[in-house]
């Protein structure tokens, strides 16, 4: 025998669950647009040096050379990522606007303090790289602007989850990026590869130990994003590039 029950009163399927997607915080980016200021500044004055005294004082004075290097002046290990060639207006052009392009996204999720250190660490690995395997004098914020594009693809990766429906994308166009500019770009007359390897080298690793780890918690309507990376890590992690790198800068000034 059939019963028959009002539709209604027969139990219905829950409905499906719905991701939950929530918008990545986001910060003025301070830091980006004062680094390119500075950058921008430092360009104008080796203009203005070229022009009025026939020397380009910035890099006579902040171009990676091996050999002043190795006499003690290791502030050469950071400040050629202030310093373009004044020739070539595409050289700070470019490494501006990648700068622009990946920076301003990336500040607002780590922050001013561990984006000005990420950016730090990157100009000093890829100096570091380029004076142990290259002997030419270089220039050029591109050191840096790779530590920024390594950071990028950590970042991807380790918050992937929550990135999902942006993730594949994104991944997929940083890694171009690198591929394109390591293995084309890089293989150009004139362009510090070794420079580029050793920024990518340092955000990376940085990255893997410092970067915001971003989890939802609460529940339906009170919902927040919560970092879960701690200030320790991130220190941890700084703290581990330099020594790694200056370990090896020490060891290419006294081999």
């Amino acid at each position: 025998m059939k019963d028959n029950y009002p539709a209604s009163d027969l139990p219905q399927p829950a409905p499906p669950q719905q991701p939950v997607r929530m918008a990545l915080p986001q910060t003025a980016p301070y830091v980006t647009y004062t680094i390119i200021g500075v950058t921008v500044a430092v360009y104008i004055i080796q203009w203005i040096s070229r022009a009025f005294i026939q020397i380009d004082l910035p890099i006579e004075f902040f171009a990676k050379e091996n050999d002043l290097i190795r006499a003690g002046q290791l502030w050469r290990l950071l400040t050629p990522a202030l310093v373009h060639s004044p020739h070539s207006l595409a050289h700070v052009g470019f490494n501006m606007y990648a700068l622009f392009s990946f920076g301003v996204a990336l500040e607002s999720y780590f922050g001013h303090g561990r984006f000005l250190t990420l950016y730090v660490l990157g100009a000093f690995t890829g100096n570091v790289m380029s004076f142990l395997f290259s002997s030419a004098p270089s220039i050029g914020a591109s050191t840096a602007v790779f530590g920024i594009i390594g950071a990028e693809a950590i970042f991807l990766i380790l918050n992937r989850k929550l990135l999902a429906g942006h993730f594949r994308r994104a991944i997929g166009n940083v890694l171009f990026i690198i591929a394109i500019n390591l293995f084309l770009v890089g293989s150009l007359p004139g362009i510090d590869n070794w420079g580029h390897i050793g920024g990518l080298a340092g955000g990376l690793m940085f990255t893997w130990f410092a970067s915001p780890l971003w989890e939802i918690e609460g529940i339906q309507p009170m919902l927040r994003l919560v970092d879960k990376r701690s200030s320790r890590e991130a220190i941890t992690g700084a703290a581990t590039v330099l020594l790694i790198f200056g370990a090896l800068a020490f060891w290419g000034m006294v081999r």
